[in-house]
């Protein structure tokens, strides 16, 4: 038998069911970043950093905060909206 997960369809869900407060650990193969005005936390595949939508993200937040972010882990300079929407397409549209 063996322990089995449930199927993820959506990342936008996904991300969402990991969305977390500060200080919560990461698990391994994962990334925590802060979108939005609020900050908001989704811990993220590490896989969506090789992808060519996440990495103009990653572009975005470069321009804007160097590698100085403010709540000690990357920040992502997009509304939440328009994160779930490029993560849900990174899961697979």
């Amino acid at each position: 038998m063996g322990f089995r997960l449930p199927a993820i369809r959506r990342a936008s869900s996904f991300s969402r069911n990991f969305a977390s407060s500060k200080g919560v650990d990461v698990p391994k193969g994962f990334l925590a970043v802060y979108v939005g005005e609020k900050m908001k936390r989704f811990v993220i595949p590490i896989s969506y950093l090789s992808q060519p939508a996440f990495q103009d993200l990653l572009n975005q937040a470069e321009e804007e905060f160097g590698y100085d972010h403010p709540m000690g882990g990357l920040t992502i300079p997009c509304t939440e909206d328009v994160f779930e929407n490029i993560t849900s397409c990174l899961y697979g549209c």
